[in-house]
C-alpha cells in the first residue's frame, strides 16, 4: 500500500489552507509521521484532528491510519528507487540519458499509487460499449490523443482525434449517450477540452478524463477518472514524465479492454500487422 507522499504532492495546491498547512507538515516530516498519532500531528502541525481526517478524505482514503500506511509504502519505495532527478541541460549525453529515463521510470510508478483499477475496468467497459469514440488534446496531449485514436483505428473503432478547437467542439456536439468522449489534459485545466467535454456531456456522451490526481474541472466533468502522478517541478523537464506517464495509462486501458474481446480483435490486429509487414519501400 502506497501513494500517501505522491497523492499529497499532486493536491497540496489545490487544498483548503488548513488542510494545506497539515499536508505540508507531512510532505516535510514523512518519516515522523508514519509514527504519531493524530492527536499530535494536530498538534504538531497546528490544525484540528478533524482538518487531518478531512485531508485523507479529499485523497480518497478512509482515514488518517491510511494515509500513514500509504506514507509509509511510499517511504520504503523511495528508499529503494530515489528521487526525481533535476535535469541538467548542459550536462552530458550520458547524464542526461540517465535522468530523462530515470523520471519516466518514476512517473510511471507514481501513477499506479493513484490510477484506479475499479476505474481502469470501468473505462475498459465503456470504450468497449462505445457506438463513437471522440478524444480531445491539445499541444503534447494532442500527440497521446492521435496514439489513442492509432489503437482504436487498429481494431476498427470509429475513433476520432481532434487537434483543433473548433473541429472538436463539432465532433461533441454531435455526439449521443452510446459515445464516449476521452478529455486528456495534465492540468485539469485547459479550457479547450473543458469545453470539448462540456459540450459532449450535454449529449449524454460519457466522459473519461485523462489528468493529474485531484480535483480540477476536467476531472469535476468527468463520469471516469483515469488519474496519473508526476512530480517533476523543473521547466526544463516540459511534460516529458507527464506525457509517457499519460501513454502508460492508455496501454492498460487499451490491454484491459483487449483482454475482454480477443476472439474479435486479436483476428483485427494480426490483420493490420500483416497488411503492414507486407508494404515495400518504393524506390529512390
Amino acid at each position: 500500500m502506497h501513494g500517501g507522499l505522491v497523492s499529497l504532492q499532486a493536491i497540496i495546491d489545490e487544498l483548503k489552507p488548513s488542510e494545506r498547512k497539515v499536508a505540508a507538515y507531512i510532505l516535510e516530516h514523512p518519516e515522523e509521521v508514519v509514527k504519531l498519532s493524530v492527536q499530535k500531528l494536530a498538534d504538531l502541525s497546528g490544525v484540528s484532528e478533524a482538518t487531518i481526517i478531512r485531508l485523507a478524505r479529499s485523497l480518497n482514503m478512509k482515514g488518517y491510519q491510511e494515509l500513514k500506511l500509504r506514507i509509509a509504502g511510499d517511504l520504503n519505495k523511495r528508499n529503494a528507487l530515489g528521487n526525481y532527478q533535476e535535469m541538467v541541460m548542459e550536462g552530458s549525453a550520458d547524464s542526461i540519458m540517465k535522468a530523462v529515463s530515470w523520471n519516466n521510470i518514476r512517473s510511471i510508478q507514481d501513477t499506479l499509487s493513484v490510477l484506479s483499477c475499479e476505474e481502469v475496468e470501468r473505462a475498459a467497459r465503456a470504450l468497449s460499449q462505445a457506438r463513437k469514440i471522440d478524444v480531445y488534446g491539445v499541444g503534447a496531449s494532442a500527440v497521446i490523443a492521435e496514439d489513442i485514436r492509432q489503437k482504436f483505428f487498429r481494431i476498427n473503432r470509429w475513433c476520432e482525434a481532434h487537434a483543433d478547437f473548433h473541429a472538436q467542439l463539432t465532433s461533441a456536439v454531435n455526439l449521443t449517450e452510446r459515445d464516449v468522449a476521452i478529455g486528456i489534459s495534465y492540468s485539469g485545466q485547459t479550457e479547450e477540452v473543458i469545453q470539448s467535454l462540456t459540450e459532449a456531456k450535454k449529449q449524454g456522451a460519457t466522459i473519461i478524463a485523462l489528468t493529474k490526481f485531484g480535483a480540477s474541472p476536467v476531472a469535476e466533468l468527468a463520469d471516469i477518472r483515469l488519474f496519473t502522478s508526476s512530480v517533476e517541478k523543473s521547466v526544463r523537464s516540459g511534460a516529458m514524465a507527464s506525457r509517457i506517464a499519460q501513454l502508460n495509462v492508455m496501454d492498460i486501458v487499451f490491454m484491459t479492454m483487449l483482454g475482454r474481446e480477443q476472439e474479435e480483435v486479436i483476428p483485427l490486429l494480426e490483420k493490420t500487422r500483416l497488411a503492414v509487414s507486407r508494404t515495400k519501400r518504393a524506390p529512390d
